[in-house]
């Protein structure tokens, strides 16, 4: 099939993986009404195309956190991308670095921070464990190897309720011993026999990498996932970002806010940024979306901190109706995580060829020829 749009990446996605991964990575809790939100509403933004205006060179390029981009995505922290492809966030991250964008490298990542920036130096996401000494480790070990930037996720005190992962035996509290679970599962891996190759026998070792010392190999994704889910800080106040912000010497964004006063928190206490983010809709349902919430945040604290936006951004046009509503640049994970599932790392470089495109091709029809001359002013 010829790809032309990142919903062609889901289908081969959708193909190429056990359906317990797949559902994994696609679904969102409950009724995924916010999951489905995050992305129609962008469908309500309409543009104000103006006429012949000197469109022959299009600039993309944005900087972001003292960081120069080549146009404004970066690619979202996104848990146990090596399962979907082998060595999968070694894959994604130099795919970035070939497309000049930043990745940035989940805690729960198959693949260690070291490997990874060995690669290319990327951004480092932390979620707070109850271990403060795991994490402590964690920041030196992102610092030393090279992590510019840290997005501290906060907007999950509680791991949420996903329909999908229930369905399919990766739930927390679902006992993936059962013999029908097992059997599932082993029929879902041995139908899918380039997955099975590429990532269970040539993907090795399959371990939590940063949590090396702590977690054994990986025999099973719900119980692995059960593991990290045991360890997520429900008690996380301000005060744990403060210890954040006196353990980390980088840039620090605070990924997870949807409400003006958290930003202008954040702002208060070091934050250098902020990701306006519902986590994709993944543990929260009945939760507005991003781009809706976006605007009435960055007029409270646009001039405080960098905002960034996540959620739903499936196309080029979707990160022009983002800039215009005031983010300086987007994260993508679906995608990017799509991509990487059915074509490894030529599959993540032509998926952000693709947004490029797309967002060069919307500026010309919109008569902007610059990043920056995308404002609210294109919004009808």
């Amino acid at each position: 099939m010829e790809t032309a749009s990142v919903f062609d990446y889901r289908e081969l996605a959708r193909k190429r993986l056990p359906r317990q991964l797949f559902e994994f990575i696609d679904g969102g809790a409950f009724e995924e009404q916010t999951l489905a939100a995050n992305h129609e509403d962008y469908s309500h933004i309409l543009l104000h195309k103006r006429l012949l205006r000197d469109v022959s060179t299009i600039e993309t390029h944005v900087q972001v956190l003292g960081q120069q981009l080549d146009f404004p995505l970066i690619l979202a922290p996104v848990g146990f991308a090596g399962a979907y492809a082998r060595r999968g966030e070694v894959q994604a991250a130099a795919a970035a670095k070939r497309k000049g964008i930043p990745f940035c490298l989940s805690t729960l990542s198959i693949c260690s921070v070291e490997e990874v920036c060995q690669v290319a130096p990327c951004w480092f996401q932390l979620y707070m464990l109850k271990d403060r000494g795991y994490c402590r480790e964690l920041l030196q070990r992102a610092h030393a190897a090279g992590c510019p930037v840290l997005l501290f996720t906060v907007d999950l005190p509680l791991v949420g309720i996903r329909w999908r992962d229930i369905h399919h035996a990766m739930a927390a509290g679902v006992s993936p011993q059962t013999i029908s679970s097992r059997m599932r599962t082993l029929w879902q891996y041995l139908t899918h026999p380039r997955w099975l190759l590429d990532v269970v026998v040539r993907g090795r070792p399959l371990v939590l990498a940063n949590f090396i010392k702590a977690v054994p190999d990986l025999k099973d994704l719900s119980a692995f996932r059960q593991w990290v889910d045991s360890r997520m800080d429900a008690s996380l106040t301000w005060k744990d970002l403060e210890w954040v912000r006196a353990q980390w010497p980088g840039k620090l964004v605070l990924k997870g806010v949807m409400d003006p006063e958290d930003g202008r928190q954040a702002a208060a206490l070091g934050a250098g940024g902020i990701v306006v983010s519902n986590h994709a809709g993944r543990h929260l349902d009945s939760t507005p979306s991003t781009i809706s919430l976006l605007p009435g945040i960055v007029d409270r604290v646009g001039d405080q901190l960098e905002i960034l936006v996540d959620g739903g951004i499936f196309s080029g046009l979707d990160i022009i109706k983002a800039l215009a509503c005031g983010a300086r640049a987007v994260l993508v994970g679906r995608a990017w995580t799509y991509a990487l599932a059915a074509r490894g790392e030529t599959g993540v470089g032509e998926i952000l060829d693709i947004y490029r495109k797309e967002m060069a091709v919307a500026m010309a029809h919109l008569g902007v020829r610059n990043v920056s001359d995308i404002d609210r002013n294109l919004i009808i």
